[in-house]
């Protein structure tokens, strides 16, 4: 063991001695140690310890360093041994630099990222960003090309957005398809968006693999920060949040403070309405689907709402996006049908009236895609004693023309228990006509944007005009929907639309209200 014998002379530091070890130490010419010395002899500490290192950066070694104070002259004295550590702090660091870096990418890992971003909160005073960037459609090119293809595009993206930075900007991997990007703000917080640019021109380039292109595209989200900032996971999580708006507005999104609220309010409301439908307190209503030239309901369709439990009503649009986004969409349609089933037999019970009504239910494209539909239909037809023919389906268009060989067979299993199914929003989407002439699609329901207001505008009436021509030639039949004047009624029969809904006839109603519609309407 290193051992010094040292004392102090007024306030000189004075190595009286030393054995080989130190010797060998190679740490004579380093007084970096000798303040440390001079504290410990100066104060009345018996003994102390310290870390201390000497070296450069490449060849640098690190000790324990242990002072003991001993009585032999009237000046103080003390023996100093040195501890190498160096073997032991050098696999720590290594083992540290492991733990926060990619094994993949050789990039820091989110707890890299973390580490560094905590340390610019710690020094810098200056304006500094976090981006996070998300790549779309990965796990689909995961799941067709394979593990080692995705494992190689996420390698040339990070190569691609790491040519895209500065030297001083911190690139890290922070999730599967997830980058985050450290970046130093010179003047202006719009460095930011043009670095966000530069990103995405640079990922647009399509990807070779294999013997396949495959184009990416990205959502970045942007999240400012300055000293002000306390804790790093506060800025990455305003980045993801800013991501996700990204996701939905295919451009680069800056973090907005209401932003978090809005999600928030988000998380909020998915757990009333989980437990709203496990209670059971959502409701369907009902409104009425009239033929144009003689105002006989032939249909309604179920459209759900919800008053949660303090009250407040939740539009159908904010609480069906959340439902689709957290999962929750499978069991409210399930609900939807079952009760809409349930209610069409409530009022077969009643009388005739309802005889060969219809009830039209919507069904959501995420359903469509993690649910057994055919097989939930045919257990709703049992439990409430119905035949197909009573049930129409109402599927959005760019679900149905998104995997059509897939949605051919679904519609197909569907048909075979005699549903009628209704293309929803038409004219709204991008259908492509040949596989809609495959699709067994029996009613085209033309959306509201192209009925409202359409007696003022030519071309809306050109395009509703060229709908129903569209449909007549496919052998389908149309439901205008948004019907608010009965003017437009009696346009769109001229026109030749057979059906329609919408204010002009009645707003949504309560089952037992519908049931009356049904009644006056149909004696």
């Amino acid at each position: 063991m290193p051992l010094l014998m040292v004392s102090l002379r007024g306030t000189q530091v004075v190595h009286e001695a030393s054995n080989r070890a130190f010797k060998r130490a190679q740490v004579e010419a380093d007084t970096s140690l000798d303040p440390v010395i001079r504290d410990f002899l100066l104060s009345d500490a018996e003994s102390a310890e310290h870390e201390w290192h000497s070296g450069g950066e490449v060849e640098r070694r690190h000790f324990r360093v242990c002072l003991s104070r001993i009585a032999l002259r009237s000046e103080p004295v003390c023996i100093v041994s040195l501890v190498d550590q160096t073997a032991e702090v050098r696999t720590e660091e290594t083992l540290r630099r492991e733990m926060a870096t990619d094994s993949l990418t050789g990039l820091p890992n989110r707890g890299g990222f973390t580490d560094a971003l905590e340390t610019t909160i710690a020094n810098s005073a200056a304006r500094w960003a976090v981006l996070m960037v998300d790549l779309e459609r990965f796990s689909r090119i995961n799941a067709c090309l394979g593990s080692m293809a995705g494992d190689e595009l996420l390698i040339t993206v990070a190569r691609r957005i790491k040519g895209a930075l500065r030297a001083r900007d911190v690139l890290a991997r922070t999730g599967g398809d997830e980058f985050g990007i450290l970046l130093a703000i010179d003047e202006r917080d719009d460095e930011a968006q043009h670095v966000a640019k530069r990103l995405q021109a640079a990922l647009s380039t399509p990807f070779r693999l294999s013997e396949y292109e495959i184009r990416v595209t990205s959502a970045i989200g942007i999240a400012f920060g300055d000293a002000r900032v306390e804790h790093a996971e506060d800025v990455i999580r305003h980045a993801q949040v800013a991501m996700k708006k990204s996701k939905a507005s295919k451009k680069a999104e800056a973090y907005q403070t209401r932003a978090l609220d809005s999600a928030r309010a988000e998380f909020a409301m998915e757990t009333a309405l989980r437990r709203a439908i496990d209670n059971g307190d959502l409701t369907l209503r009902y409104q009425p689907i009239c033929d144009l030239a003689t105002g006989r309901v032939e249909s309604f369709e179920a459209l759900a709402r919800w008053t949660d439990e303090q009250g407040v009503q939740h539009q159908p649009t904010d609480f069906i996006r959340v439902a689709e986004e957290s999962g929750l969409i499978v069991p409210l349609g399930r609900w939807a049908i079952d009760s809409a089933l349930a209610t069409l037999a409530e009022w077969d019970r009643r009388g005739d009236a309802s005889h060969g009504i219809r009830v039209g239910v919507n069904v959501s494209p995420i359903q469509l895609q993690r649910d057994s539909v055919p097989d939930v239909v045919e257990h709703a037809l049992a439990a409430a004693g119905m035949t197909g023919d009573r049930l129409k389906l109402e599927l959005t268009e760019s679900a149905l023309v998104a995997e059509p060989a897939r949605m051919a067979r679904m519609l197909t299993a569907l048909k075979s228990l005699g549903l009628t199914i209704a293309m929803d929003d038409f004219g709204t989407g991008f259908s492509n006509l040949a596989s809609l002439q495959k699709l067994p699609i029996d009613v085209l329901k033309i959306d509201r944007s192209f009925i409202t207001g359409m007696l003022a505008d030519r071309d809306k009436i050109a395009i509703v005009r060229a709908i129903l021509s569209l449909s007549q030639a496919l052998n389908m039949s149309t439901v205008a929907e948004g019907i608010e004047t009965h003017d437009i009624a009696q346009t769109l029969a001229a026109l030749g639309c057979q059906s329609g809904q919408g204010y002009a006839f009645a707003h949504p109603l309560e089952p037992d209200d519908a049931y009356g519609f049904l009644l006056t309407r149909n004696r």
